[in-house]
Parts: C-alpha cells; sequence; structure tokens
C-alpha cells in the first residue's frame, strides 16, 4: 500500500460537489500529512447526523484505500468554534457573538450584519449622560473588518 498524501483541493472540490445546489456550505476542509482528513459543514438550519454520514460516503466513493490511507471525520461547525466564513456570519445574524480584536480587546453584542468587507455588532455600553446620576445603557453600532479580528464566536449564555 502507498501511503500518498491526500491533496486537498481534490477533497475541497468533492465537498463543493456535495453541497453544491442544497442549502449546506463549507465551513473548513483539513489534511495533515497522516492523511486525517476532517471536513466540517453547515446550513442556516444546522446539520443532522445523517448529512454528515451521506457526506462521509459520498467521499469514501471518490477515494481509493488501496493506494491511500486515510482517516476521515466530517462533522458540522462547532457551535462554539470561531467562525471561519461569511455564511457563518450570516447566519449568526441577531444572534449574541464574542469578538476577540488583534489589538487584544474583546467584546461581546449582538451580529447586526454581515458582507464580504467586514461585519457589524452592536454592543451595549453603560455611559454616565451629563445631567445624570446614573449610568445609563445606550446601544452603538461597531464595524470591523475580517482582518482585524482573531476570531468572533456564537455565545452562549445560561440565564
Amino acid at each position: 500500500m502507498v501511503n500518498a498524501m491526500i491533496q486537498k483541493e481534490f477533497v475541497y472540490q468533492l465537498v463543493e460537489k456535495f453541497v453544491a445546489d442544497t442549502e449546506y456550505f463549507i465551513v473548513d476542509v483539513r489534511i495533515d500529512a497522516a492523511n486525517f482528513i476532517v471536513i466540517e459543514i453547515d446550513s442556516m438550519q444546522g446539520v443532522n447526523i445523517d448529512k454528515c454520514a451521506e457526506l462521509s460516503r459520498f467521499i469514501e466513493s471518490k477515494l481509493n484505500r488501496e493506494e491511500e490511507d486515510y482517516t476521515l471525520e466530517v462533522g458540522s461547525a462547532g457551535l462554539t468554534s470561531p467562525f471561519k466564513v461569511l455564511q457563518q456570519y450570516k447566519k449568526n445574524c441577531g444572534n449574541e457573538v464574542e469578538v476577540l480584536i488583534k489589538a487584544g480587546e474583546k467584546l461581546t453584542g449582538t451580529l447586526k450584519n454581515a458582507s464580504e468587507e467586514g461585519f457589524t455588532v452592536t454592543v451595549t455600553e453603560m455611559v454616565k449622560l451629563e445631567g445624570s446620576k446614573r449610568k445609563t445603557a445606550i446601544e452603538r453600532d461597531i464595524a470591523f473588518r475580517y482582518n482585524e479580528v482573531n476570531y468572533t464566536k456564537y455565545l452562549i449564555r445560561f440565564k
């Protein structure tokens, strides 16, 4: 058995073919030197185990274990994993997110919108208004370019 390196581009194209004309989208495709293949997909409604199994069978039908030994793991994007693609930002509009800015500051707010250029988060700040004895909660929109943040991820709060 020859242990050739499986090409990421090949696997990515297979996944693209599988999700074409469906509501699913690719979040990530990773392959390490030992041919450990990890595929993450998602959709606006989430991903069920049957869809992951279907994708796994599809990928396995296109790879030859006689030529390349590999391990395949197919799953949905983790709920607490940082967003990797624009569709994840769009899926989470209206949800509370945590953003770690490259400058080191971490903030939380509601993801307002997302586009190819960047995204906007609405944050609530306690501000002391002139003539007021108490701080008042005000909302402010902060726009980011993707290259300005280390990560953005869905924020889970237990109330």
